[in-house]
């Protein structure tokens, strides 16, 4: 499943999206990864979830982007969630531009069992190929 946090930005999303990862940690026992683009929220999750860094990682594009997440749960079989935030920040292209990704990124969250939940911010009106996928607000 993918799911997405959108909206302007300062309206809760990071938050939120913290807020998640903990919840589903804390209840479920829940093995994932909470992928940013800096280490700004890292000491707000609960310590076994898995941080990630994306500014670490040459990250140039939606196929870039894809790799990245395939390489991530290729290496940890159990993995339940992965939660992405300043997902615009790490892919660095136009949202109106990542039509296929998506379609891949649903693909890819049905064939392997991991859910998305991605946080994207913009004050634009999302695209039509991403309202199947929002969650909040």
């Amino acid at each position: 499943m993918v799911s997405i946090l959108f909206g302007c930005k300062g309206t809760g999303k990071s938050r939120r999206l913290i807020e998640l990862a903990n919840e589903a940690y804390t209840q479920r026992s829940e093995n994932s990864v909470f992928i940013d683009c800096d280490d700004d929220r890292m000491y707000l999750l609960e310590r076994d979830i898995r941080f990630i860094n994306a500014s670490e990682y040459i990250i140039d594009g939606p196929k870039m982007f894809s790799g990245f997440i395939s390489g991530i749960a290729a290496q940890d079989f159990d993995l339940q969630a992965i939660y992405i935030n300043s997902f615009m920040k790490i892919v660095k292209h136009p949202i109106e531009t990542l039509e296929l990704m998506f379609s891949f990124l649903a693909e890819f969250s049905d064939r392997m069992s991991v859910d998305l939940i991605i946080s994207i911010s913009s004050d634009e009106e999302p695209p039509e190929f991403l309202r199947p996928f929002i969650v909040w607000p």
